[in-house]
């Protein structure tokens, strides 16, 4: 009897406390029964084991919901090349190519790729397929840098915003290069007097692509500033609404059907680049465009923008800290070699990007060529490559309808697959936390579109006349400083607070036989992740605050006021203070002294191994209750210790 109440005790108070003492309460239930012994001469109750056969024990449900996964290897590579090719690899590693020294670019470029880039990439997709969770939900490994993967969540909002008005864009120069002749080339009738002064030598006249670009597209000639957006021009808000449905019906099933959409995105601008290369090669004037591309200028390796320019375009095309790439691997198998992965994505999409190199420069060359002027005043970059400069030296080609509708049909591939590498991240960052939405197919299907008609609502602004201010406004500043902050600290947080042994221990876990070459990769990444990378994100960080204080943010001939700048400053400050705020959260939640409560922050919750054993095909029973503040106490008052009352009341 006495067991028996000390036991009703420790219930009562567990109950209270409100901890998971189910385990406990059945050991003690064992040994009350080897306490007290049978009672009532070994003989037990009809009527209680009537009761106890009546009444069988409630099954235990499962809360684990279980994950998709990619068809086959091929679907999660396909998909995180397409998601790493981007138009930055078109439009912006050329300009940078030969801004910075030509060939030389590319000894800063690779050196940046050693020792930031994949280092970080396989970071981030070894932790998403070990932990099988998103940006959000994989902090369990850490509770207390949860802010990292809404940060991260913040940052792909802000690109999902912008890029689908890139590919509006490419929509709109597509439905034109049907015409004939292309409506910015010179044989078009509206262009006749216009290309007669550029003839002439006036040179204070724009050529028919910048006119078709500013005035037909943007419209930004009707705007006076970021101040005056003006009205939304509806041709373009019509090809947006056209590009934010195709994302919609291509993720409907998630990756079962973005999955097979990019055996064609992914694979098609390799076709296109490869015809535009052998085209550009048969031009005149070609040589001279690709010697200007890699002529080596060794004294620009002594200049720090030179090492910065290698660092960014390293850490934006590879889609690092932005949670796609994070995403994307935790619907890989458990035992996925994600090192083997890291190194086929990243060589693929650095050779993608020099080889853009050669069919945009050649093609350049001949435009220079014909019109007799160097080919650095018909350089250009980002957008003015890719919808003014690129244009125009399409239109002078043979065939030019052809080659347009090629050229522009490549750019869509290649800016949807990045669209769906940053819609996955916010996808899976919700379905995780809210994992409902992943039984019903009905409800996800209304998150999806009411997640894509607000993206649309919102993008209307960057389609106005003055959408371009807004445009540019956030493409430079949401990943900027920001960004690089978020992957710093995840660089950090993994290898300080959760161990970078451990994390090497869970690589060589997922990959059941680690082959000798991954083990010694691994010795590389682990001095990376703890010394290296943290070091040149600083210095990345350090050059970008300096050059944003000392120069001004500019687009064409209009500068920003003082309070667009400071309202960049603003969307890149809020992104990266989402660290700060939730790893508060984490310690105000935790008890104890500040000492005790940062401890506990940074200790992976049980369910981190959960997820673990889930994706290994593991059950599920193997792992620990999650982790609770309370102690296991057992309150212990006079009473316990009288046994004769104890006893008399059980008589009566």
């Amino acid at each position: 009897m006495i067991a028996r109440r000390l036991l009703l005790s420790i219930e009562i108070h567990f109950t209270q406390e409100g901890c998971p003492a189910d385990g406990f309460i059945n050991t003690l239930h064992e040994n009350a029964m080897e306490v007290n012994g049978p009672t009532k001469n070994n003989v037990a109750s009809p009527t209680s084991q009537s009761q106890s056969e009546a009444q069988p024990p409630a099954p235990v449900s499962d809360p684990h919901i279980p994950r998709e996964q990619w068809g086959g290897k091929y679907e999660f590579l396909l998909s995180c090349i397409g998601y790493c090719v981007g138009l930055g690899n078109v439009w912006r590693f050329p300009y940078l190519c030969y801004r910075n020294g030509g060939g030389v670019f590319l000894i800063p470029y690779f050196i940046m790729l050693f020792f930031t880039g994949v280092p970080l990439f396989l970071m981030e997709l070894s932790l998403g397929q070990y932990g099988a969770a998103g940006p959000i939900t994989v902090w369990k490994c850490c509770p207390l840098l949860k802010g990292i993967g809404i940060g991260m969540l913040c940052v792909s909002t802000l690109v999902c915003l912008y890029y689908n008005v890139i590919i509006a864009w490419t929509f709109y120069y597509l439905g034109s290069s049907f015409q004939s002749p292309l409506p910015w080339s010179c044989e078009a009738p509206a262009n006749a007097a216009l290309c007669a002064n550029i003839s002439s030598g006036n040179g204070s006249f724009q050529s028919p692509s910048e006119v078709f670009w500013n005035e037909k597209v943007l419209g930004v000639v009707h705007s006076k500033g970021l101040h005056d957006p003006g009205p939304v021009r509806w041709p373009l808000a019509l090809c947006l609404l056209a590009a934010w449905i195709i994302i919609f019906l291509c993720m409907l099933k998630g990756i079962r059907s973005s999955g097979k959409v990019v055996y064609v995105t992914a694979t098609f601008p390799y076709f296109v680049l490869l015809v535009l290369i052998i085209k550009g090669a048969t031009l005149e004037g070609s040589l001279q465009g690709v010697a200007f591309y890699l002529t080596p200028d060794w004294s620009r390796l002594a200049s720090a923008q030179v090492w910065n320019d290698a660092a960014s375009q390293v850490f934006y095309s590879l889609g690092i800290g932005v949670g796609g790439l994070l995403s994307m691997a935790s619907y890989n198998k458990f035992d996925n070699n994600v090192i083997r992965d890291t190194l086929i994505i990243v060589v693929g999409n650095c050779s993608t990007s020099f080889f853009a190199g050669f069919a945009i420069f050649s093609i350049l060359g001949h435009m220079a060529w014909r019109k007799g002027v160097p080919v650095g005043e018909v350089a250009d970059t980002g957008p003015g490559l890719a919808f003014v400069a690129y244009p125009e030296a399409l239109a002078l080609l043979p065939g030019s309808v052809f080659w347009s509708i090629l050229f522009f049909l490549m750019l869509f591939m290649l800016g949807i697959d990045t669209l769906f590498g940053n819609m996955e991240g916010i996808t899976t960052a919700v379905l995780d936390e809210f994992p409902q939405l992943r039984q019903n197919m009905m409800h996800k299907t209304l998150f999806l579109a009411a997640l894509c008609f607000a993206f649309y609502l919102m993008g209307l602004l960057l389609i106005s006349d003055g959408g371009i201010y807004w445009f540019t406004l956030i493409d430079s500043f949401s990943t900027s400083f920001g960004l690089i902050i978020i992957a710093l600290f995840m660089c950090i947080g993994i290898s300080f607070f959760y161990g970078v042994n451990q994390f090497c221990q869970d690589i060589i876990d997922m990959i059941c036989h680690c082959p000798p070459w991954c083990t010694k990769f691994l010795f590389f990444f682990k001095a990376c992740w703890v010394f290296i990378t943290p070091f040149l994100l600083l210095f990345i960080l350090t050059y970008i605050f300096f050059e944003m204080y000392n120069t001004s943010l500019q687009y064409g001939s209009y500068v920003y006021p003082f309070w667009g700048k400071a309202l960049g400053v603003c969307i890149g400050m809020a992104c990266c203070m989402q660290i700060p705020i939730w790893a508060g959260v984490a310690i105000f939640k935790e008890s104890g002294t500040l000492k005790d409560r940062f401890q506990k922050a940074i200790r992976p919750l049980n369910s981190w191994r959960a997820n673990t054993l889930s994706s290994s095909g593991q059950t599920e029973e193997q792992a620990e209750p999650e982790r609770v503040d309370g102690p296991y106490t057992v309150n212990l008052t006079s009473m316990d210790f009288n046994a004769m009352t104890w006893q008399s009341d059980s008589n009566a």
